[in-house]
């Protein structure tokens, strides 16, 4: 199915009378227009601020969410060649920390069990500082300086499941990121010309049981700065979706529906994410690693696979085809009870 809904491009508040969906609040937009004020509806209330850095060596993420009974903070890190992972995460019911803002800046800050993860957002720049005791085994350090360019455009979209539960999204492709890693002993160095971070902003109203694909990369390819993200199943039914193509930090908007085809007895066999009735996305995403995670916890119940891999194919944007080829990315599929 394609959709061309309305582009938004005046602030607006995304919740009106008694925490319901503002009207005004359905289309998308190239910057994040939206103020998030969320209010009422325990426990659906969901919040959170995931990041991806993707280098020349490793990928490191850190994510603050706030899923209305619970706060939590988690990093992890992958070497590419060699397949290191490590995980560390903290988890507090019923805590109001961290306390997420409504809108793009502020700071954001979670600790809990050695475990210290902030984020200070402002609006040229987000700086991140990730430290842990126990990391894999050993002490932990990272200090990211992510950039936002002024003419940047991002994929900002609102997700209308009804009036009662709906979801604003800002996929963020293509930010420059530098930055250092300390691990025990080893070094891993973001070099601001060769490293690319991806945020997923979320702040929603959703039901109790999710499933979603989601894929996403962000590379330098040849002359250009590429970025894609591509998400499915938890949109369906809804009149809008998260797809989307950053070409150069200009945004070219997907209204066609994507379809991710993968082995569920087999996450690492290749996957391959195409359009459904365009050209727009023809892609092939090769895994070598698998990033399960899980939970069962009282009335919380999730399970998890992000893979991260290698892209290539074609993306047709802006009347050009473009050539991808073994670009680091991602793919996942994950199902919630939340």
């Amino acid at each position: 199915m394609q959709y061309d809904p309305r582009e938004i491009t005046e602030p607006v508040c995304l919740c009106g009378a008694q925490g319901r969906l503002n009207p005004e609040a359905r289309g998308w937009s190239r910057k994040p227009l939206h103020d998030c004020n969320l209010a009422g509806r325990f426990p659906r209330k969901k919040r959170w601020d995931y990041w991806c850095i993707i280098g020349e060596r490793a990928a490191f993420s850190a994510t603050l969410a706030n899923i209305d009974y619970a706060g939590l903070a988690a990093a992890y890190l992958l070497e590419y060649e060699t397949k290191r992972f490590a995980l560390a995460s903290g988890f507090r019911l019923f805590s109001r920390a961290p306390a997420m803002p409504d809108g793009m800046e502020g700071s954001m800050r979670f600790e809990h069990g050695g475990l210290r993860v902030q984020f200070d957002a402002q609006d040229a720049c987000v700086r991140m500082n990730v430290s842990a005791a126990q990391f894999g085994g050993k002490k932990f350090d990272a200090a990211f300086e992510i950039q936002r360019p002024p003419d940047h455009e991002t994929l900002n979209v609102v997700i209308p499941w009804n009036e009662q539960t709906f979801q604003f999204t800002s996929k963020q492709n293509c930010l420059p990121a530098s930055g250092h890693v300390q691990w025990g002993t080893d070094s891993f160095e973001f070099a601001a010309d060769s490293s690319f971070a991806v945020l997923d902003y979320g702040r929603g109203i959703w039901p109790y049981r999710t499933t979603w694909n989601w894929g996403a990369f962000s590379a330098r390819v040849g002359q250009d700065v590429v970025g894609v993200n591509m998400g499915a199943q938890w949109t369906d039914g809804t009149g809008m979706n998260e797809n989307g193509i950053v070409l150069n930090g200009r945004l070219h908007k997907i209204f066609d529906d994507i379809v991710f085809s993968y082995d569920r007895g087999d996450f690492l066999a290749p996957w391959t994410i195409r359009t459904a009735t365009t050209d727009a996305v023809d892609l092939r995403l090769d895994p070598f690693f698998d990033n399960v995670s899980g939970a069962n916890l009282l009335i919380l119940r999730a399970q998890g696979h992000q893979l991260f891999g290698r892209y290539s194919g074609t993306l047709r944007v802006a009347g050009r085809t473009i050539a991808v080829r073994d670009v680091v990315g991602w793919a996942e599929e994950h199902i919630a009870r939340w």
